[in-house]
């Protein structure tokens, strides 16, 4: 016999130890449109509106909106919604119900349902977990208007549906809350709503939009490694129910946020966010001390034979490149908040890597770098070389980054594979560097390699993998 699977009848059949939410489910109206229904969503927006309403907040329920796969729609529909976070660490276990998500949809199977939703006057916020490549953002900054066209379903589409909607019949502006890792995320949401109304020829909702809306900056950190059958045994076997979305965490999560929101909003101080003025210094400090390292364990670690997270960060010959990476080179290249401690923040972030009951796949990092290395290292290079000073480790990461890029990796996929494919053709070792990180490069930006850094990236594109002497040294070090 099949073991039964979670959902509304079969909450009272959970364990004690499970916590339940502290509201009355039913109760609550839908107020929050999330896009993106993923395990990051679910581990950390999700928790954080949970704990809202267990505070007393009320009709902050959650709508989810897959726009791509119905995979996830189709594990959380027969579960009411329903699913368990387990925050995982070498202490033990803690796992507890989350409420939040009251209802569950794919685009590609009920192509109306999402712009009802966005539509509806109790809606007040829309939520986005969709990845850096979801902005479509052009390697030099702003919208790719064409490729948003040529897709049909981006974020924009159903935004600017939900503008034109919401401006028709009179109703509220929202608030669009942005939960992916590229900077600036509010503007660049805000802006690409912007332009595709404009492009749309939309010129009064573009006004209405403009004035009224709100896209605030945030800065999102949890670590959610993708859930494997083992896990889904694993917590099938402690709960007695079958939980098809349950999500395996870290108990570490922290979410800031910019207070600039169109109507209310939910208390999710109450779970520990922290509303500020200017999010600019943590989310810079999260883009390179934390991705900034991940990415560099990624692409590091594999070619050494590593799968894990904890497995990379205890190799002898990574750890103190990443340790450099953060505390002499991502730390230093901006200026902190007032009271925000960078050093014990990198103490805490190589305890989290070195977390060994949390199998965190480099492979899952490494998927994307195209979107990824801009924002994590090149942004950061180009800061230092601003003030004189060399990055050796982010170097070597970088030139880690052109190794992989070089061979095929289908468990880490790159929306821009087959062009980065066709440079390493057609531009080889010698001419890859301008090809890339050249004014008229694929990844064009405010970094411009100098004459020693091209060097050292070429001494790094020509090795086979990291080794003992590979050059980086433990303080930032003068440019030539």
């Amino acid at each position: 016999m099949s073991t039964p699977r979670l959902n509304a009848t079969q909450v009272a059949a959970l364990p004690q130890a499970v916590a339940r939410p502290g509201y009355d489910r039913d109760a609550q109206r839908i107020g929050i449109v999330h896009l993106g229904l993923g395990a990051f969503h679910r581990a950390h927006q999700a928790v954080y509106t949970d704990d809202a309403m267990a505070a007393g907040d009320r009709d902050w329920a959650i709508a989810s909106a897959s726009l791509r796969s119905s995979g996830v729609c189709d594990a959380l529909a027969p579960q009411d919604g329903l699913y368990t976070v387990t925050d995982r660490s070498a202490e033990g276990e803690a796992v507890r119900l989350i409420g939040a998500v009251r209802e569950v949809s794919a685009v590609a199977k009920e192509p109306t349902r999402l712009a009802a939703l966005l539509a509806a006057a109790d809606t007040r916020v829309v939520t986005l977990t969709v990845t850096e490549k979801g902005y479509w953002r052009r390697p030099g900054g702003g919208t790719d208007l064409s490729g948003i066209a040529a897709d049909g379903n981006s974020i924009y589409h159903h935004l600017a549906r939900a503008v034109t909607a919401r401006h028709a019949g009179g109703l509220g502006p929202l608030t669009l809350v942005s939960c992916d890792n590229l900077p600036d995320n509010g503007r660049v949401l805000h802006g690409g709503v912007a332009a595709f109304l404009d492009h749309q020829g939309l010129a009064a909702e573009r006004d209405w939009f403009e004035r009224e809306w709100r896209a605030p900056n945030t800065m999102v950190d949890r670590i959610v490694p993708a859930v494997t059958d083992a896990d889904l045994d694993r917590v099938e076997a402690m709960l007695g129910l079958r939980d098809a979305a349950a999500v395996i965490t870290e108990p570490y999560r922290q979410w800031v946020i910019e207070d600039d929101f169109a109507a209310d909003r939910p208390r999710w101080d109450a779970g520990g966010a922290t509303f500020v003025a200017d999010v600019a210094p943590y989310e810079t400090a999260k883009l390179r001390m934390l991705n900034g390292a991940h990415s560099a364990l990624a692409y590091l670690g594999l070619e050494r034979g590593h799968d894990y997270v904890h497995q990379a960060i205890a190799d002898p010959l990574i750890r103190p490149l990443v340790e450099t990476l953060m505390r002499a080179e991502a730390a230093t290249g901006f200026t902190p908040a007032r009271g925000q401690d960078l050093d014990a923040y990198a103490d805490a972030l190589l305890a989290r890597f070195a977390n060994p009951s949390l199998a965190h796949r480099l492979s899952q990092i490494a998927s994307d770098g195209s979107q990824k290395v801009g924002p994590r290292w090149l942004g950061s290079l180009a800061d230092h070389a601003r003030r004189g000073t060399d990055m050796p480790a982010t170097l070597a990461a970088l030139g880690a980054w052109l190794r992989f890029i070089r061979r095929e990796h289908p468990a880490s996929p790159d929306p821009r594979s087959a062009e980065l494919a066709a440079l390493w053709q057609s531009a080889g070792e010698a001419g890859l560097i301008d090809a890339l990180f050249g004014e008229r490069g694929l990844l064009a930006s405010d970094w411009h390699p100098s004459a020693s850094q091209r060097a050292v990236l070429a001494r790094h594109i020509g090795a086979t993998a990291l080794s003992g002497d590979t050059p980086f040294s433990s303080n930032a070090s003068t440019a030539t």
